[in-house]
This record gives structure tokens, sequence and C-alpha cells, in this order.
């Protein structure tokens, strides 16, 4: 059974690298925390201006201005208190020579920006900053940037740092080929996750939860298609979201450990 603490008063500030990452990743925890009263502020490196469309723009839009309202609109479904941005450029897949432009985020300098998202989580009060792990889940240059800006962050403040992974053992088991990371590994060509003994926390949710993450992610529609996340599977593929942790028990834990290759309901 899964419970709904009480997290009023707490706040929780989650470190992504581009449009959609925070869906993908973090789209139940955040609901979930935003139900249990905390107040959740989504911080995201880039505009994702690499990622293409697949949808048609509308005439004079560019692919950021379709990709961070298509963020506001899928950061409303996840209850986020407050969006901000760090106004960094997509640094593209590993090898490009898109990271070596000079707003691509994988050049910027990560202290600088860790005292920038330091600067909005202190203000905020926030009790853990969530962030990419150092692998950046999938070997991406902008994750693992967001790794070393959203560490560092959590350790000027002294807060919880959560770190951002999947389990490969249980997508291998349980949703083989199924999910978002499964390409964006092939195509970043480096392996991606980590394997259950070496993941310390797993967030799952109820069918609305599940529902509501989905939505979120489509909302995302210049990167994601509808039948890219097909309902039937979708919690096998979806229903977990992974983290290590840095620091003491921190609001995520509250919302319990699912850990283990328990199944999920269809």
């Amino acid at each position: 059974m899964i419970s709904t603490p009480d997290l009023r008063g707490h706040t929780v500030l989650v470190l992504h690298a581009h449009p959609d990452d925070e869906a993908i990743f973090t789209g139940i925890t955040l609901r979930r925390l935003a139900d249990a009263g905390a107040r959740t502020v989504l911080v995201v490196a880039t505009a994702g201006e690499l990622g293409g469309s697949r949808v048609p723009l509308r005439a004079g839009e560019t692919i950021p201005e379709r990709r961070l309202a298509e963020l506001e609109r899928a950061a409303e479904l996840l209850g986020v208190s407050r969006l901000a941005l760090l106004g960094r450029r997509d640094s593209g897949l590993p090898g490009w020579a898109d990271a070596r432009h000079e707003r691509a985020l994988a050049v910027a300098d990560p202290l600088q920006l860790a005292r920038d998202v330091a600067e909005i989580a202190d203000d905020e009060g926030a009790a853990a900053i969530v962030h990419d792990d150092e692998h950046g889940i999938y070997g991406h240059p902008d994750h693992r940037a967001v790794f070393r800006i959203g560490a560092t962050a959590a350790d000027m403040l002294g807060v919880t740092g959560y770190r951002v992974t999947v389990d490969r053992e249980h997508l291998h088991v349980s949703a083989r080929d199924r999910h978002l990371v499964h390409g964006a590994a092939r195509a970043a060509a480096v392996p991606f996750g980590r394997v259950t003994a070496e993941i310390g926390l797993a967030v799952t949710g109820t069918e609305a939860h599940l529902q509501n993450k989905r939505a979120a992610m489509v909302a995302h529609a210049s990167q994601i298609a509808d039948d890219d996340v097909p309902v039937d599977g979708f919690a096998s593929a979806y229903g977990y979201e992974w983290f290590t942790r840095s620091g003491a028990r921190g609001p995520l834990d509250a919302l319990g450990n699912a850990h283990l290759l328990a199944p999920v309901p269809a």
C-alpha cells in the first residue's frame, strides 16, 4: 500500500539537464511530493535545443520555445511549485561538436552553476537536492554536468543529495527495450544505470500517479510521441524511479522504498 506522508513545510529542489527529464526520471516523485504537501522547485539547465521536434512548429516558433512551453505544461501536471532555468545550451551527445559551444552546459563552470543552484535552494529553504548520478544516468554530457552541479550545490549547503539513476537489471527483466533510456544509451554508445544492489531507494506510485507521469511525458510532444509510451506495459517500464543518496535521510525517503524488483500493477 502506498501512503501519503505529511511533508508540509519541506522543500525539495530537483535539477535536470533538459525538458522532459523531469517527467521521465522523476515524474512520480515530483507528483507524490506535491501531493504530500512539499514545495517542489524544478531547475532545468538547458532548453534541449538539439532535441529536434517530432511535431511541426508554429510559424516563427523555435525548438527552445516549444520545449520550454512543454516543460511548463509538464511541470503543472507534476505539481511543481516553482520552475527555474539556468539558461545554458544543450551540449548534444558524446563526441558532438556542440559540446564545445561557448554556451554549452558541458563546458560551463560547474562551480558557478553550483553556486546558482545553491542560491535558489538556500532561498527556498530546500532540505534536499535531487540531481543525476555521477554516470549521468546514461553518459550524456549534460547529465554528467548536472551531477557535478547538483552534488556540489548539496555539499555547499550541507543538505541531502538524491542522485537519479535507473535499475538496469529491473529494466532487463521487466521492460526490455521499452524505456526511453534504452534508445538514449544506444545513441550515446555507453552503458546506462546501475545494478540493483547499488541502488538505495526506489519510489513508486498508484495507478493515478502512473497516469499523471505518462501525461507529463507526452506533454513533451516534440520529443515523446504517444505511441512511444504505450499504456500497456507502461508501469513495468516507468513505474519505479531510482535513487542513491548522499547524506541523511530526507523527504524522498518518506515516500517509502519499493526497492528490489517488486511487481508493479500493470
